[in-house]
């Protein structure tokens, strides 16, 4: 096991424990505002006390977290109109548990959802069960109902004719075609993530070759390992721009960076401008926050940000998970600082729900 891999397994499960016992806590979400004031309607991070890779898509009125857990694939469905409350209140369910052998059966990461053609649809990155990381691939699970709390299954590998590793994969539509981005090495060997991307004609199936569209060679990129990887779509008045998260995602300098799109088609590497600074970045108070998703406040005048970040300097994965807004400057996404833990933050528009802190 490459040893990326091994330290990967390590501290997460070293994570999972001391997170946990955090969780017992209730100084997470909801800590000021569900206090006295409770008309004030605002939250502290976290929001989660254990959040990794966080992927949070809207569907009507609800929030639907999907994560990574226990050996397998679980999904929350929120209370109404209610983001920063995720992860106590609602119903959450393991929708997915993995095979007990075959190509998709152990070390799964990142799961993504999305409402495609009436059906629910998670892509996953997971590898063999020798746990060879070699052997990463993405995977797309298919609800069998139009419920996203009910059961799925395995529908297939999703990879392009070169079929080289690949984990984070991100689904975006753009100009009406749909679009497959994700981090995958240059050859068959760890030691850099560059991003690729192809053009998607069925959840399953890609069109064409992996197109490499950016690598990392810039200084803040290359931190202790050359890393892009974690891309995820923003379209807004009909630009589009891929956040990406850089450097080694165990070490207190991961952090945001973005392309823009400034050609006609995604496909074409020419097409895309990046940034030449990290877009989203540690403070002194706040360490490796990245690969999170973007969403809109309940009433939906807001764009909402929700990205883990490490629970201390030095703490690696063992990772919380975090919300805030962010605001669009001269048709692009300004997402300033990260927000300490602690600090009062107004919960989103149009949110009416005051959170808790019990964890019921």
């Amino acid at each position: 096991m490459p040893w990326t891999a091994r330290l990967r397994a390590a501290l997460f499960s070293g994570a999972v424990i001391v997170a946990a016992l955090a969780g017992c806590s209730t100084t997470g979400a909801g800590a000021d505002s569900n206090s006295s004031d409770a008309s004030a309607q605002v939250f502290t991070n976290p929001i989660k006390e254990i959040g990794n890779d966080p992927w949070v898509i809207k569907h009507g009125r609800y929030y639907y977290p999907v994560e990574s857990w226990d050996g397998g694939i679980w999904v929350t469905r929120s209370s109404k109109d209610d983001l920063t409350d995720i992860a106590w209140a609602g119903k959450r369910v393991k929708v997915w548990t993995p095979p007990s052998d075959g190509p998709a059966c152990a070390d799964v990461w990142a799961p993504e959802l999305h409402f495609i053609d009436d059906h629910w649809c998670i892509h996953v990155a997971a590898t063999t069960c020798d746990k060879d990381n070699r052997n990463h691939r993405m995977y797309a699970l298919r609800s069998t109902t139009d419920d996203a709390l009910g059961d799925y299954e395995l529908a297939g590998k999703v990879t392009d004719a070169s079929d080289h590793w690949a984990i984070d994969d991100t689904r975006f539509e753009y100009r009406g075609r749909a679009y497959f981005a994700w981090s995958g090495w240059p050859g068959g060997e760890d030691g850099q993530q560059n991003l690729y991307i192809a053009e998607m004609t069925s959840p399953t199936t890609l069109a064409g070759t992996r197109v490499m569209i950016s690598q990392p060679d810039r200084d803040w990129e290359r931190r202790t390992q050359p890393t892009e990887e974690g891309p995820e779509a923003l379209v807004h008045d009909g630009r589009l721009f891929l956040v990406y998260s850089a450097s080694a995602s165990w070490t207190d300098d991961y952090c945001y960076g973005m392309l823009t799109l400034i050609g006609d088609d995604p496909l074409d590497p020419d097409s895309w401008s990046t940034s030449d600074q990290p877009m989203f970045a540690r403070t002194d108070k706040v360490f490796g926050p990245g690969h999170g998703s973007f969403t809109m406040s309940p009433d939906g005048s807001e764009s909402w940000m929700v990205y883990h970040s490490a629970r201390r300097s030095g703490a690696g994965w063992n990772r919380m998970m975090n919300a805030q807004p962010f605001r669009w400057e001269r048709d692009k996404p300004g997402f300033g600082a990260p927000v300490a833990t602690g600090k009062s933050i107004p919960v989103p528009s149009g949110q009416k729900t005051p959170a808790t802190t019990d964890g019921s």
